[in-house]
C-alpha cells in the first residue's frame, strides 16, 4: 500500500488523508519509516490483554471522529482482519 500512498500524495486532484490503527506497532512503524510516510491520524488503539470485541470497539470509537472530520470519499484499507472489517463496516455505514 505505501507505493499507492506515495503516488496519490503526488496528485493534485486527490486529497489523500492516511491513518493507522497502530496494531502492530513495531511492524508498522519499521515499514512507514522505509517509505517516509507520517499518517495524518494514529489511532492507538493497542491495549493489554485486549480481544477481538475490544478491538472492534476501539477501531470504531476512533475511527468514527476520523470518517466524520475528514468525509472520504474512497477509503482504502491494508492491515488486518479487524481493522479491514471494522474499517470497511464502519465506511459502509457512515450517516
Amino acid at each position: 500500500m505505501c507505493p499507492l500512498v506515495k503516488e496519490l500524495k503526488t496528485r493534485d486532484k486527490s486529497d489523500t488523508v492516511i491513518y493507522v490503527t497502530g496494531q502492530l506497532r513495531e511492524m508498522l512503524d519499521e515499514v512507514l519509516n522505509v517509505f517516509n510516510i507520517v499518517p495524518d491520524y494514529d489511532l492507538s488503539i493497542m491495549k493489554t490483554m485486549q480481544i477481538f470485541f475490544d478491538v472492534t470497539i476501539n477501531i470504531l470509537e476512533k475511527e468514527k471522529k476520523v470518517l466524520v472530520e475528514v468525509k472520504p470519499d474512497v477509503v482504502l484499507v491494508h492491515g488486518d482482519t479487524s481493522t479491514t472489517f471494522v474499517t470497511a463496516t464502519a465506511y459502509a455505514c457512515r450517516c
